[in-house]
């Protein structure tokens, strides 16, 4: 299992969920944060301007994938998430070592449906 992080422009939300509804994937959390980062810095001067000290808020999204929904989940966000600007987001994927459903007391892949 996989989980897929990915840092987006809350005005993209609605599509990315729509995207990945699409693909087959319907299940996922997610929370508005905010952060620093690119998206405000002055490329000039990048230490001392006050733009790059400002926060944006993103919409953060959590998702647990099978091993072979990795690739669709990271393009569906890709595309649907992509403005071609600074700020756009990240996506980070890491490896889930095991998962359990509370009420069920399944684990593994089964937890997902």
């Amino acid at each position: 299992m996989k989980k897929v992080e990915a840092i987006i422009r809350q005005s993209k939300f609605e599509e990315v969920k729509a995207a990945l509804h699409e693909v087959g994937v319907t299940f996922f959390t997610h929370w508005d944060v905010t952060g620093v980062g690119q998206e405000n810095a002055d490329y000039l001067d990048l230490k001392s301007s006050e733009k790059a000290k400002k926060t944006t808020v993103k919409s953060y999204l959590s998702i647990i994938v099978n091993d072979d929904f990795e690739a669709v989940t990271i393009k569906a966000i890709m595309e649907a998430a992509c403005t071609e600007q600074i700020g756009d987001g990240r996506i980070f994927v890491s490896t889930i070592d095991e998962a359990y459903k509370i009420r069920t007391k399944e684990k593994g892949n089964k937890t997902l449906r």
